[in-house]
């Protein structure tokens, strides 16, 4: 297999170039199959706000009787080719999973199985030498920036911390959305920026974030689980990230940008039946005007922000599902400023 290197903000990863026989689509008849088998792999448990989403979407189609959905969590990275193979041999022919850490061994199996349709969460975006498999990530700024206008209005010291798992694109670009947001209702915002080097590690988390607020922070932004306790264990404020957990911390997390990934699961679904997946990226379904994302509804803080800044949360969110105004997409890493 010929090889070529693919770098990308700072970091590089080999990736298979072998060309794969046939055409860019795979062929219709590989596909005749209702429900359609897929499965998942999560290299997290399945409650981890991220993965839930996939797993939440693979769940409803399960439901609705338009998939054969099974999966396997808490895979590590060096188990995560073993497991795309088994799945692949199984017969299953749409795997979706998220290959952060395993970028070449993903890719180098996904090559062995040109029948077999992989929908991956990746920094990366689509190699037309493997025209089976597909990316895709949580594009939500358009959700994070309006929980931004929010907690700018809302932080009294105006010192807001945030708190993620790694510097990866996925996160970054969340991070500025959410911090460019603040200063549209806080211009004079300060902000300290920490990554745990973890997707799952609730107690660094909440360690982190407690630093934070011993150094002057009354607002949270809780990309990672653990912050939010934290928050409401100290009396001081928070936005949530992807799923919301305002039920939890009813107190605490004022609102949180949601990522909805049926958008994205079922146009892959869509795709394979149709015998037209190919290589894309298929991170433009989370979007907000695609319904990849939206803003939780205010529950208990209902009436709490001032309506001056809920004014401009109505405005920004229209133009943005109107296609008049677009939230800058920032893959570099931020820092406390």
């Amino acid at each position: 297999m010929n090889s070529k290197l693919i770098r990308l903000d700072r970091r590089s990863v080999l990736m298979g170039g072998a060309a794969l026989v046939g055409t860019s689509a795979l062929p219709r008849s590989a596909w005749a199959q209702t429900p359609l088998k897929v499965a998942g792999i999560y290299t997290v448990p399945v409650e981890q706000q991220w993965v839930s989403r996939i797993h939440k979407a693979a769940e409803a189609a399960k439901a609705a009787g338009r998939v054969d959905y099974s999966f396997t969590e808490n895979v590590s990275n060096t188990d995560y080719p073993r497991v795309m193979r088994e799945y692949a041999e199984s017969g299953v022919k749409l795997i979706v999973g998220e290959i952060f850490g395993v970028e070449q061994e993903a890719r180098e199996v996904a090559a062995e199985y040109p029948e077999v349709a992989f929908l991956m969460g990746s920094s990366f975006l689509e190699d037309a030498a493997l025209p089976n498999l597909a990316v895709f990530d949580n594009y939500i700024q358009d959700a994070s920036n309006l929980t931004g206008i929010i907690a700018g209005s809302m932080t009294k010291t105006g010192n807001v911390g945030l708190v993620g798992g790694f510097p990866i694109p996925e996160v970054n670009r969340l991070m500025h959305a959410f911090m460019a947001g603040v200063r549209e209702t806080r211009p004079d915002a300060s902000f300290q920026v920490s990554f745990i080097g973890s997707w799952f590690d609730p107690p660094k988390a909440k360690e982190t974030a407690f630093a934070m607020i011993e150094a002057g922070a009354d607002m949270l932004y809780a990309e990672r689980f653990g912050v939010s306790d934290a928050a409401k264990e100290k009396g001081v404020l928070a936005i949530g990230n992807v799923i919301d957990t305002q039920a939890d911390y009813p107190d605490t997390v004022i609102a949180s940008a949601l990522w909805h990934f049926e958008p994205t699961f079922d146009k892959a679904v869509e795709n394979v039946l149709a015998g037209t997946f190919k290589a894309a990226n298929y991170g433009v379904y989370s979007y907000m005007k695609e319904g990849g994302c939206t803003l939780s509804p205010l529950g208990t803080f209902e009436g709490k922000v001032p309506a001056e800044a809920m004014a401009l949360v109505a405005e920004r969110e229209a133009a943005i599902r109107a296609g008049t105004f677009t939230v800058t997409v920032d893959d570099t890493e931020p820092k406390s400023s």
